[in-house]
């Protein structure tokens, strides 16, 4: 009898477990973003704008910066980021487009609204503003 009820609670317990596995973890699903909530991407700047994105989401992470150059990639400084906007890779890895590496490797990705404001600002030529 008693081993009857550990069999169960095993069971139990071993269901339960399998449900975790079925979390579903994108943030704007289960979170969706506040419609009163403009996103503002018509001021994007590189300093005030563009750096904070990547600084936070890129570079404070130890990954892309001079010191290490993460795929010979480097977003601490302008230079080194309107190399990557050249390339097209910055855009793309930060929307997971086909053929890029979605990035943050490992970390939630950059809201839709942040990467609209790179996307702004990549469309009025990356300036150095």
């Amino acid at each position: 009898m008693a081993h009857q009820i550990i069999n169960k609670l095993i069971l139990s317990g071993i269901f339960a477990l399998s449900l975790s596995a079925c979390y579903y973890d994108k943030a704007d699903k289960i979170y969706p973003a506040d419609p009163n909530q403009v996103c503002d991407t018509a001021n994007t700047k590189y300093t005030l704008t563009i750096a904070p994105i990547l600084k936070t989401n890129c570079t404070d992470k130890g990954c892309h910066t001079t010191a290490k150059q993460d795929a010979n990639i480097v977003l601490d400084n302008y230079a080194g980021t309107k190399a990557c906007v050249d390339g097209g890779r910055l855009i793309g890895s930060l929307k997971g487009s086909v053929g890029y590496s979605a990035m943050p490797k490992g970390y939630p990705l950059i809201s839709t609204c942040d990467v609209a404001k790179i996307q702004n600002w990549i469309n009025k030529g990356a300036p150095n503003n």
